[in-house]
């Protein structure tokens, strides 16, 4: 195990820890589906979100988009959620791709498929708009009175899939991500997002990942929009042996790229690859043209948990403590996370020659930084240098200083606010 990877660790460390909940699932493939889609989602432990001194986080109604053969898992409409912009910030345009795993078979579908991942009829009508969606300036300093849209995520394979008919398999199945994508794009250009002076395409993990796959064909709806970039939040997510030596993600990734028919998204891949290869940021990535910032911890804790040591790779669960809470790892499973971070730098580096990219990757154990108030802009975020993500974010998309923000190895980083976890998520 130690030839995993090849760093040596740190010993010390602050830690300033929340608490999660678990999720409890049949198949593996369900505790992804349910664990992705918490760590996505506004932090659980905060009620209803920090505010620090400020007005509660506005609700915003969810709009159903019909027609176009744009349908969830289920057949149901796609939505999502629009505040409109106000004052200087009334022409400019913020759209969140919402995140929350992948289902990579029809079992894990058809669960999916009774929530809100999987069925507009499952989702909340109402949601807060927190983070990098928030309107309160002094959390979103510079996005806060832009028009703002937080897109629902209900096809299973980060708006890619794009199968014409309905699937059979004991129920119905719709895969239909690409369409929903551009029958939503549709709606909000008729809305006022075709007449955007600047406009920004963000998501979170999954969501993350969709942001990857959406950047050029964002910038290629809006031609006369002067300034259009791109923002992934921990959507880097690696292609690389887990601690027993099989490349998992890369079989699960194999999985939805077949089921859901998104080879056609992606026809930068060579023959030779495996279709789960093109869905990896990182094939996604050497594409794209468009400007970018990578968020992504250096320590993931979802990617620890079911890239690095997913349930079936540890039997013995030696795993179980350093997963829930990164203090508790030993000398050993440090080592290992700084080669996993390692990895993660080697996969970012061709892409921090690009002079129009962005980057911030801190040494933090967390999953998704900017859809969370306390994590995007608060007295508690994680800085580097002395800046919070959502200060970083804004130098790099108004141009007032490059941003190539690498953090030192954990645990070098006083400011993080790390995940810790009550009990592990179950994989059986």
């Amino acid at each position: 195990m130690a030839g995993l990877f090849s760093t040596s660790p740190g010993l010390l460390w602050r830690r300033l820890g929340h608490r999660g909940a678990a999720f409890a699932g049949v198949l593996l493939a369900a505790a992804l589906l349910f664990t992705l889609s918490r760590y996505a989602a506004v932090d659980p432990s905060v009620s209803p979100s920090p505010t620090y001194g400020h007005r509660l986080p506005t609700l915003v109604d969810l709009t159903l988009v019909y027609g176009r053969d744009a349908v969830c898992l289920d057949g149901t409409p796609p939505g999502y959620h629009f505040q409109p912009g106000f004052g200087d910030g009334s022409h400019s345009w913020l759209l969140h791709l919402e995140g929350g795993s992948w289902c990579r078979n029809f079992k894990s579908c058809a669960q999916r498929k009774k929530t809100n991942l999987g069925s507009s009829a499952h989702m909340d009508t109402r949601v807060e708009f927190v983070g990098i969606l928030s309107d309160d300036e002094s959390q979103n300093p510079d996005f806060y009175n832009w028009n703002k849209v937080k897109i629902r995520y209900c096809d299973g394979a980060s708006f890619s899939g794009n199968v014409q008919d309905e699937v059979k398999n004991g129920t119905g199945f719709f895969f239909r991500g690409q369409r929903i994508w551009e029958a939503v794009m549709a709606d909000l250009l008729s809305k006022g997002l075709s007449r955007a002076k600047q406009a920004f395409l963000t998501g979170c993990s999954a969501g993350g990942l969709s942001t990857y796959i959406h950047c050029d064909d964002f910038r290629a709806l809006l031609p006369k929009t002067p300034t259009v970039k791109c923002l992934a939040d921990g959507g880097f997510f690696l292609d690389v042996e887990d601690i027993s030596g099989r490349r998992y993600m890369r079989g699960f990734y194999n999985d939805v790229a077949r089921m859901q028919d998104v080879h056609k998204k992606f026809p930068h891949c060579s023959s030779d690859m495996e279709p789960g290869q093109c869905f990896f940021p990182r094939e996604v990535a050497k594409s794209i043209s468009t400007p970018m910032f990578i968020l992504n911890p250096a320590y993931d804790v979802w990617q620890v948990e079911h890239v690095l040591s997913p349930h079936g790779s540890d039997p013995q669960n030696l795993w179980r403590n350093c997963r829930m809470d990164i203090t508790k790892c030993d000398t050993e499973q440090l080592k290992i996370l700084q080669g996993f971070r390692g990895a993660l730098l080697d996969a970012i580096d061709e892409f921090k020659n690009r002079r129009d990219w962005g980057m911030f990757i801190d040494s933090c154990f967390i999953h998704c930084q900017s859809m969370k108030a306390i994590t995007w802009h608060s007295p508690s975020a994680a800085r580097i240098n002395n800046k919070t993500v959502a200060e970083a974010v804004g130098d790099w998309f108004f141009d007032r200083r490059e941003v190539k923000e690498i953090d030192c190895e954990y645990p070098c980083n006083p400011t993080c606010y790390n995940t810790v976890l009550d009990v592990p998520y179950k994989e059986d």
